[in-house]
């Protein structure tokens, strides 16, 4: 069973920045892309960034320019840096990995004031 596990989240203001990190118990880390996902009250979970298992990465257009996502595959570790964080940026973030099967963490709640 392969587990991860979220960190990083909190109430920070508008302008502001957060570092999440999402640690994965296994050592099949290295090999998968990873993903970071939202979901904001009363809205379908989105798709926020993707990193390949080579460093390759993607994001959602509204975050572009903004967030970064990288990884640390010794460690075991996807981050999702966050900056210039703006309000509807609040939701629930979420890091996936699609192995052969999928695995989400259980998330962490990211809240930008204005």
């Amino acid at each position: 069973q392969v587990k991860l596990v979220e960190s990083g989240g909190g109430l920070v203001q508008a302008g502001g920045s957060l570092r999440l990190s999402c640690a994965v118990s296994r050592s099949i880390f290295s090999l998968y892309a990873m993903d970071w996902h939202r979901q904001a009250p009363g809205k379908q979970r989105e798709l926020v960034a993707t990193i390949t298992s080579l460093g390759s990465t993607n994001y959602a257009d509204s975050v572009k320019g903004r967030f970064t996502i990288s990884r640390d595959n010794p460690k075991r570790t996807v981050y999702l840096q966050m900056d210039s964080l703006k309000p509807e940026d609040t939701a629930v973030y979420y890091c996936r990995m699609s192995s052969s099967d999928v695995y989400w963490g259980q998330g962490t709640q990211v809240t930008v004031s204005s």
